[in-house]
């Protein structure tokens, strides 16, 4: 299933995809997505049965997307996680995972445009796979952590490499506002297929700059749980950003960052597409 969070005027909804072209909206399920994703076991079959026969529909080009939890309790991503991208920095493989955090306010819809932020020379690109804690815990095995994933979307992990680098802590230089557009929809671990190998992309201008797999991640989804959650308790609707294939802007021969007008598609196979038209702050 595709779940979606959007508005059709100035209230947000949360909504199940059908066919790509439609939303029964879920409101009387749930108010939000982290309590539909909370209340999961018992609203699954309620939803199955809305996209089978829904009561209402939206016209899903008529209603605009949101981020599909507009604002997660914890972002975490990994750096260093794929060994191309690893090499064009020209830094070491990490021996253990790197995470920093991202703002919950600089969360973005999957269609929504993104800041360059003023005076910023060095805003980059990053495409990366999102999942989306499902079931809460702590101390959770590599083992028993796909038991814990609700789902999947495609992340920008947009960065201001100025702001990033000029401090070994890494988190205010990704954390500007609207440097985090995910989405477009989350789909389900049941449906998501082997979310270890799934072809990542990344487009400016139609311009391939990232192609990879997730197949190269060096430490894969149930290691970065199983790391995560040794320190603290994941919980529903938390999201956590997998790490970034070669091809960045900032490694490019010369360096070629983000301005005003670009626009920079995300894309993993088989979760869909999100896009951003970057605009000056």
């Amino acid at each position: 299933m595709k779940l979606v969070t959007f508005t059709r005027g100035q209230t947000a909804e949360i909504g199940v995809v059908i066919n790509d072209t439609t939303i029964a909206p879920l409101g009387h399920l749930a108010p939000d997505m982290i309590a539909l994703i909370a209340n999961w076991d018992i609203a699954r079959p309620k939803v199955e049965a809305l996209a089978a026969a829904p009561e209402e529909t939206v016209d899903i080009a008529s209603a605009r997307l949101l981020a599909p939890v507009p604002r997660p309790g914890k972002i975490f991503a990994i750096g260093l996680n794929y060994a191309d991208h690893v090499a064009e920095t020209g830094m070491q493989t990490p021996s253990n995972q790197i995470w920093f955090t991202k703002a919950g306010t600089s969360v973005n819809g999957p269609y929504d445009s993104v800041q360059i932020p003023r005076g910023s020379m060095m805003t980059d690109y990053e495409v990366e796979l999102v999942a989306v804690i499902g079931k809460g815990g702590r101390h959770i095995s590599k083992d028993d952590a796909t038991a814990h994933v609700f789902g999947y979307c495609i992340g920008n992990d947009v960065t201001e490499r100025a702001w990033q680098m000029r401090t070994p802590q890494f988190s205010l230089g990704k954390s500007f506002d609207t440097h985090a557009p995910f989405g477009p929809w989350i789909t389900t671990s049941d449906t998501a297929g082997n979310i270890h190998n799934l072809g990542i992309r990344c487009f400016v201008n139609g311009e391939e700059r990232q192609s990879s797999n997730t197949r190269h991640l060096i430490f894969n989804l149930w290691e970065q749980i199983a790391e995560l959650s040794q320190a603290m308790t994941l919980e529903p609707g938390d999201v956590i950003f997998t790490g970034t294939p070669g091809g960045v802007g900032m490694a490019m021969k010369p360096m070629t960052m983000l301005k005003a007008g670009d626009v920079v598609r995300c894309e993993v196979d088989g979760l869909g597409h999100i896009e951003s038209s970057f605009v000056a702050e």
